[in-house]
């Protein structure tokens, strides 16, 4: 068997010794398109990440039985196109899941305590020159008996819940699927966008979800408020929302991931009022790297015992 795995995003000091166990193996990350079909044109298996793995692809990979993808969302595979020709398509679930939910906090508790501006004040000698032991240009707030409302109750979205309601905040929560015992109230879409002091965004990117956050959603939010996205960049129509940081219409935003990445210079979030943007990282943390190497090497050799988990095509 011959394996290409993608690295991208995956660092300098993650062992992925393991698939070479499952036969020869070849290694890529940012790469032409053209350069990838040469290089797996003979290849039985394919691990990626962000790679489009669509028809033209599958073209240029005859061989290709199995693909692989080292993340929890796979919608850069076309599943029916695989479907035809047979190929098994494997994801890894909840790997992200502490990480995910704890960049969440990190960005709000940021931009409640104002944790950058005061950091960097200090650093500028403001504390240094200051007459008084404290000083208070920038406001800060608690988290504590705000309403914190979560759009999406899959696995992150249930710890974010959980943090949040060890915070003192009042947890709503808006979901597709009805969730079995959950002990926080369910609202609707509209009630979730109204009430809520902060909202996180915990949901796949579908159809259904494309553009959640727009203009008309955003019209319906506290100016108080601040929206959270660790999800996925196309839940945002980015240009209603930079016009509403930029008019006031709510507070501020906190994003790990944007429509097209890496990001494109005239995204209009990159300079938007009160916008918090990290390069899509929450699942780099060092344990949920790790975590999601082995699952995926797991779910190679499940396939080739004949025995495939983690199938989602």
């Amino acid at each position: 068997m011959k394996i290409a795995i993608n690295t991208s995003g995956l660092g300098d000091n993650v062992d992925l010794s393991e698939f070479e166990k499952f036969g020869e193996t070849v290694y890529f990350a940012d790469i032409e398109r053209e350069e990838l079909f040469s290089l797996a044109a003979d290849c039985d298996a394919i691990i990626i990440n962000k790679i489009v793995v669509n028809e033209e692809l599958l073209a240029a990979c005859p061989k290709l039985k199995y693909v692989g993808v080292f993340a929890t969302g796979y919608n850069v595979v076309d599943i029916e196109a695989c479907r035809k020709k047979g190929i098994t398509v494997t994801n890894v679930p909840d790997y992200s899941t502490n990480a995910v939910a704890q960049l969440a906090f990190a960005h709000l508790l940021n931009f409640l305590g104002a944790i950058d501006k005061y950091t960097a004040s200090v650093a500028a000698g403001d504390w240094v020159k200051s007459k008084c032991f404290t000083y208070t240009p920038y406001p800060t707030y608690e988290l504590h008996g705000k309403t914190f409302g979560i759009y999406g109750y899959g696995n992150i979205g249930k710890a974010v819940a959980k943090i949040a309601d060890a915070f003192g905040a009042n947890v709503i929560i808006c979901t597709r699927t009805q969730p079995k015992n959950c002990p926080y109230p369910l609202v609707s879409q509209e009630e979730l966008f109204k009430t809520s002091d902060i909202i996180s965004l915990h949901c796949p990117l579908t159809d259904a979800t494309a553009n959640l956050i727009n203009e008309r959603t955003l019209s319906l939010m506290k100016r108080s408020a601040v929206l959270i996205n660790t999800a996925r960049g196309g839940l945002v129509d980015e240009a209603a929302l930079a016009n509403a940081l930029n008019s006031g219409r709510i507070a501020g935003a906190c994003a790990d991931t944007v429509t097209v990445e890496p990001m494109k210079a005239d995204n209009p979030l990159l300079h938007a009022k009160n916008c918090y943007i990290t390069p899509h990282i929450a699942w780099t943390a060092t344990e949920a790297k790790d975590r999601l190497v082995k699952i995926a090497a797991e779910n190679l050799k499940a396939f080739l015992d004949g025995n495939s988990k983690n199938v989602v095509s």
